[in-house]
């Protein structure tokens, strides 16, 4: 096996407390195996995540930062989560200025009833992450 085939990105989810989080143990629940490699860490609401908590994930060896909260008008804030919607486009390009993929960075809406998709998603991103290779500034360490 080659290092690429054994290769485990580490993905950083930052999921909302409300709908994100609670699909995530949702899925848990109902025995869905989401990848090992991503470690979630709740905030109350999407409105809450800072470009910072990004900005740190990567700098401290995160290869992937998946962000997540409740559908634009399901906050349970009202509008938290649109907060965040608009912070995004420019994370993505400050990240890009640091020379780190903008692909290293998912943005998704999932609600609390949304488990399956959470874990589909996480899956997919996992295999996005082994193409694109380790965080550039850890070296995937």
């Amino acid at each position: 096996m080659s290092s690429q085939e054994l290769y485990e990105p580490y993905i950083l989810g930052i999921f909302c407390n409300w709908c994100s989080y609670a699909g995530a143990d949702g899925a848990g629940t109902s025995r869905m195996q989401r990848p090992a490699n991503l470690r979630i860490v709740r905030v109350m609401c999407g409105g809450r995540i800072d470009p910072q908590f990004v900005l740190n994930a990567f700098m401290n060896g995160a290869d992937g930062v998946m962000i997540s909260h409740c559908h634009p008008g399901d906050c349970h804030y009202i509008e938290g989560n649109l907060k965040t919607v608009r912070k995004i486009p420019l994370l993505k390009r400050y990240i890009a200025q640091f020379g780190i993929n903008p692909k290293r960075l998912k943005y998704i809406f999932v609600s609390a009833s949304e488990g399956v998709v959470l874990t589909e998603i996480a899956r997919e991103y996992s295999q996005e992450l082994k193409e694109i290779g380790p965080n550039p500034i850890t070296g995937g360490n």
